[in-house]
């Protein structure tokens, strides 16, 4: 496994980032158990979750398993680096849906949201706690005062962002910078070869200011895990997954899938290695469902790309330069 520094910290963080969403809706129990541990025998040691994971089994039941996970000891809380995040409206007990202050990022909210996760988790502290919006109307100094409080108590040890713009990124910095605070230290962006936006923004503002960059949905919830050859495998089912997609958007899959096919490497396995061949990129998050989904991501660390492959894909799917120049001249 290979291990870099998470932004401009002294963290160190495995390329690859274990996203457990599917811990709970889709996996259950035992077998995201089994999962976690596959990934720290690997040499994982990054692990993303929500408090609003678990959906249809349950907000905060991502949480839940690994907090259950964590307390078969064996030192896998003490080997794991952590991430949470904190923003979705969660229940508040005795209160009907929608109850104020249930979510967002007020003071009440992300000492509530803390306070939560960590029971839930079974653990003392989060390493890193992670805004998953930007919320509008509280202002960065309640923010910034709130997280500052549970640094001092030993809750979190560092604050990232998820979803923020780049000017978000840098107003939340120069704020922190006021109060003699770290500020942000990760922002965790959709990034992928299809979805290419934040290199107008949000890259360039996070390499400036610091920040890891860990993106979410690397295979465009699929797309590039070679969707048209799975789509013929796997009948109706597969043809669904094609629906939404135009005739364009079909055949660029299709230059995408041949060109994995002449580097004898899978898509899902390319898609991750292009995006640990960005200078910005920290470590994807794959989301795992099974353990031979976890092997097929573990190979895009051996994948080097070479100069002519990465042109060719940016031919496949063209990406930005940082803006103003992208657009201006």
């Amino acid at each position: 496994m290979d291990y870099t520094s998470l932004g401009r910290t002294g963290l160190s963080v495995s390329r690859l980032c274990l996203g457990t969403m599917n811990f709970g809706p889709h996996t259950e129990e035992a077998g995201a158990h089994q999962i976690m541990d596959t990934a720290l025998a690997q040499g994982i040691n990054f692990f993303d979750t929500a408090n609003v994971y678990g959906q249809t089994a349950g907000k905060g039941r991502t949480e839940e398993i690994i907090g259950s996970w964590f307390a078969q000891g064996g030192g896998r809380r003490e080997r794991t680096v952590l991430a949470t995040k904190l923003y979705g409206e969660m229940p508040v007990a005795g209160a009907p849906d929608h109850w104020p202050n249930a979510g967002r990022l007020s003071a009440l909210n992300i000492r509530r949201a803390c306070e939560a996760s960590l029971k839930r988790l079974g653990t003392d502290h989060i390493d890193l706690y992670q805004m998953h919006h930007v919320d509008r109307s509280a202002p960065w100094d309640e923010i910034w005062q709130a997280m500052e409080v549970l640094v001092q108590q030993g809750k979190i040890l560092y604050v990232g962002s998820s979803n923020f713009a780049g000017w978000h990124i840098a107003t939340a910095q120069g704020a922190a910078a006021r109060r003699n605070n770290v500020g942000l230290v990760a922002e965790q962006s959709l990034y992928n070869l299809m979805a290419r936006t934040v290199e107008l923004e949000v890259l360039p503002s996070a390499e400036h200011h610091g920040l890891g960059v860990i993106p979410w949905s690397p295979l465009q919830g699929g797309l590039l895990g070679g969707v048209l050859r799975k789509a013929g495998q796997e009948g109706v089912r597969g043809a669904s997954r094609l629906k939404n997609l135009d005739q364009a958007q079909i055949a660029q899959l299709q230059r995408w899938e041949d060109f994995c096919d002449k580097l004898g490497a899978e898509p899902g396995t390319v898609a991750l290695a292009w995006l640990l061949h960005q200078p910005a990129v920290t470590a994807p998050i794959i989301g795992p469902r099974t353990d031979g989904q976890l092997e097929s991501a573990l190979a895009a660390l051996e994948l080097t790309l070479d100069a002519d492959a990465l042109a060719e894909l940016d031919a496949i799917f063209p990406g930005h330069r940082p803006a103003p120049e992208d657009y201006a001249w």
